[in-house]
């Protein structure tokens, strides 16, 4: 069935912003739910198969219990708070050498200035920036990092970095594009990540209060087409031994905004099992080359509380958007609203199970078999 559409609007309450710190050895899970905003500072705001890691995989049916947060999924989502604008260079770069140096030596308030060319290597940054002196890489379409081979290792690594603006380039030829480790309010913004192996985009190790906004990301799982996400929130329940310590890997409260998601192998955005209270919104899929071992929808929702509203999706061999309860716990109280879905061959929303998974009814589908195998309201 098609509901009529409707817009949301509203704005969250607002709470106090508490900096990031910059050990990159710690594994926090901060509380706060707000945003970072274009501009550096804070912005109020609520904010298949699993795997993780080179390589690893598991086959996502964890049975051991874990204890999930409860409340509910975001009323609206946050403000958006425009593009991030880059400020004067404080060091411009034009080599793979350079780069490396630059992220190496990065400090609170730096902007480091991409030119173009390409820059082949893994890069890696364990440096933060803060509240009011965030650090930014930036650079234009033409400004390449290329990691050199789709089989091993990340082409950009936020490593326990926090309050990164990384803007306007492009990430191509690694096994993983973008990883954020233990990153906290960082925007990943503008970036085309392409010809990946596994998944182009991935928040993990309670990675928090992050904005992944107004990306392109296509042509994912170049090297396994069952790990060819676009963007990837959180971890497998079987490695949070490795990833969070044991527990659900808390990368909560992130906002996935405005990207265009295309050429994926698996699903467009999974988010896993340990997340809470995110916000998938206004994000368009072309589900086109999702494979049979890869996934069969565009979005699987198994973490908690989530709003996805806005989005718009085409071509899924089964379902637009999903939800899945792997793990004790979870996979509970998402919501979705005013999402589009059109040839789709099953349903534009399937919750499996229903559990406090909520279907509103302006939310759109043709084809297949209806909007959703529950009744909106």
């Amino acid at each position: 069935m098609t509901a009529r559409r409707t817009g949301v609007a509203a704005l969250l309450a607002t709470i106090a912003l508490v900096a990031a710190g910059c050990d990159s050895s710690a594994a926090p899970a901060p509380a706060s739910t707000a945003a970072p905003s274009a501009d550096g500072l804070g912005s109020a705001a609520s904010g298949s198969g699993g795997r993780d890691g080179s390589g690893d995989e598991d086959d996502d049916k964890g049975e051991k219990p874990s204890e999930a947060p409860s409340g509910s999924a975001p009323a609206a989502p946050p403000p958006d708070p425009g593009p991030v604008r880059c400020p004067a260079a404080t060091r411009a770069v034009s080599s793979a050498d350079d780069l490396t140096t630059a992220l190496a030596e990065a400090a609170p308030g730096d902007t480091i200035a991409l030119a173009d060319g390409t820059y082949t290597g893994k890069f890696v940054t364990t440096r933060s920036g803060t509240e009011k002196a965030p650090i930014f890489l930036c650079g234009g379409p033409g400004a390449v990092l290329d990691g050199g081979g789709i089989k091993a290792g990340y082409v950009l690594h936020l490593d326990g970095a926090s309050w990164w603006r990384l803007v306007g380039f492009t990430v191509r030829n690694g096994q993983k594009g973008v990883m954020a480790d233990r990153s906290q309010r960082s925007i990943i913004q503008g970036l085309t990540v392409t010809d990946i192996g596994d998944e182009g985009i991935h928040l993990r190790s309670f990675s928090s209060d992050n904005l992944v906004v107004g990306n392109t990301v296509r042509r994912t799982g170049l090297r396994r087409e069952k790990f060819g996400e676009g963007v990837y929130i959180g971890s497998a329940t079987s490695n949070w031994e490795k990833y969070s310590e044991g527990g659900p890997d808390r990368s909560d409260r992130n906002v996935v905004r405005g990207n265009s998601l295309s050429q994926f192998t698996a699903e467009g955005v999974d988010i896993k099992e340990g997340t809470t209270g995110g916000v998938l919104v206004d994000n368009v899929f072309d589900g086109s080359s999702i494979t049979e071992e890869g996934a069969d929808s565009w979005v699987d929702v198994k973490g908690n509380n989530w709003l996805i509203q806005g989005n718009t999706g085409r071509n899924s061999p089964k379902d637009g958007f999903q939800t899945h309860n792997v793990e004790k716990g979870w996979g509970t109280g998402n919501v979705f609203r005013a999402n589009t879905a059109t040839g789709v061959k099953a349903y534009g929303i399937a919750l499996t199970p229903v559990l406090g998974n909520r279907v509103a009814c302006d939310n759109s589908s043709t084809g297949g078999s209806g909007l959703s195998n529950v009744d909106c309201g």
